[in-house]
């Protein structure tokens, strides 16, 4: 049931307002004086506080103010006789959601009521989005122990709170849009807007009418105004993916923005200013972009502020089995399904992987494998297809000497092979590793090999 506070010094008009409220089904409860209002609000925190603008020493501005700083968020209604409205207007701009005038009329009355519950059941209804969103993202609840991931992790927290900018370095799939929203939702922003760019996604042409927004007729069918996601997500965080993907005529917009703290719409005159925290993230070497002249160095300072670096997940192998029980009871809830357990055949065959797609293909695997797992335990056949065991592509059958090897040439040798038996086409010799083209081309690139094969897929 609703409950409403009515605060007035006069007896008769409280009796009044009581009965009226309580007839209409409202929960009410009477203050004689602000002081006994703020004691019975934290009580027991009511949705509408109707009061009266004078009162005794704490008077009804004085109580709205109050309330705010008990951090309680029951909407307040002034009731004031007609001489004293501008004093009403007054504090609805201090945050009161209405007003009255005195002598109340009984319907207006109801509907303003019904009106602040409305907008409280709202409010409510926020909060309770808010705190599901922080639970989901909250850095204590990033999964994995290794020690790359925990320093990871120790940045992610000293940071959230503050307006530093933040560059995430990390393969594709190693999770840096998660630790991104985790910060967001971790940091005084949690309640403004979190919003993701991918920038490779977008076409240049329409990077920057996406990004800065445009006025009618900036260009040939710009019949109306956009609003871009700066503007957008002001007061809040905007997560800007491959960033190393960014033309440099965007890049010189992209920095002006971080050094003024504003912008102008594509054929606008008039400068915006923005509040936006920047949240950066790449796969790619971005100190090696600028010595090739294909990234800035000015906006590159700016972006790593704060610098984090996302382990691939070969790099943290033994965080595997903690992330495979977490997918696996989430997607036991999403299909209804009750698998217990992962045999340890299965088990030794995910940690032995080299899971060029990372967290993601991890996940992707656990999601096939809850959907098509027959019996109560996922094993070894019900990963085998994701993983590529067959044939020659048997990566975990290959033996490790005891003095071990050097992984980075293994590496080097593996997609070398791949590219000679794809005739240099790179996403033939992607298919054939199981990986994406994205993720076999970074990986081409970063082992300094020839980057003038043949990039097209042919199929």
């Amino acid at each position: 049931m609703p409950g409403i506070l009515v605060v007035d010094d006069e007896p008769l008009q409280r009796g009044i307002l009581k009965t009226i409220l309580e007839d209409s089904g409202y929960e009410t409860y009477t203050a004689s004086s602000g002081e006994e209002a703020v004691r019975l609000a934290k009580t027991f925190n009511p949705d509408v506080i109707l009061t009266d603008l004078k009162l005794g020493e704490m008077d009804g501005v004085e109580l709205l103010g109050e309330v705010q700083r008990e951090h309680l968020a029951p909407a307040v209604i002034i009731m004031t006789a007609y001489g004293t409205v501008s004093s009403a207007v007054e504090a609805m701009k201090k945050g009161a959601l209405d007003y009255l005038t005195k002598p109340l009329d009984k319907d207006v009355l109801l509907i303003t009521v019904k009106k602040a519950l409305e907008r409280t059941e709202l409010l409510k209804e926020n909060l309770q989005l808010q705190k599901a969103l922080f639970d989901k993202f909250k850095i204590e609840g990033i999964i994995g122990h290794s020690k790359k991931m925990t320093e990871a992790v120790v940045i992610m927290k000293k940071v959230s709170a503050s307006p530093a900018t933040i560059l995430i370095l990390g393969e594709s799939g190693t999770g840096k849009e998660l630790a991104a929203r985790a910060i967001h939702y971790n940091s005084p922003r949690r309640t403004k807007p979190f919003t993701a760019l991918n920038c490779a996604a977008i076409p240049e042409n329409l990077l920057e009418s996406e990004l800065f927004g445009y006025e009618v007729g900036a260009f040939t069918g710009a019949a109306s105004r956009k609003i871009g996601l700066f503007e957008a997500t002001t007061g809040g965080t905007l997560f800007l993916d491959e960033i190393g993907d960014l033309p440099q005529m965007t890049q010189s917009k992209i920095l002006r923005v971080l050094q003024e703290k504003e912008l102008r719409r594509l054929g606008g005159r008039d400068a915006i200013k923005v509040d936006v925290r920047i949240i950066a993230a790449t796969n790619k070497d971005i100190e090696k972009e600028i010595k090739k002249g294909t990234f800035r160095e000015d906006l590159y300072y700016r972006l790593n502020v704060i610098r984090i670096e996302l382990p691939p997940l070969r790099g943290r192998k033994e965080d595997i089995p903690e992330l495979v029980e977490y997918f696996i009871s989430k997607y036991n809830q999403e299909f209804g399904k009750r698998i217990k357990e992962i045999d340890n055949g299965a088990m030794k065959a995910l940690i032995e992987y080299h899971w060029p797609g990372n967290i993601r293909q991890l996940e992707s695997a656990i999601e096939k494998a809850v959907l098509m797992c027959d019996s109560n335990s996922i094993t070894l056949k019900d990963i085998k297809g994701e993983l590529r065991l067959s044939g020659t592509s048997n990566i975990i059958g290959i033996d490790i000497p005891d003095e071990g090897i050097n992984f980075d040439e293994f590496e080097k040798e593996l997609l070398k092979k791949a590219m000679s038996k794809a005739n240099n086409v790179a996403a033939k010799a992607a298919r054939l590793l199981g990986m994406s083209y994205k993720t076999f081309w970074y990986r081409w690139e970063k082992i300094g090999a020839d980057t003038s094969s043949k990039k097209e897929d042919p199929s």
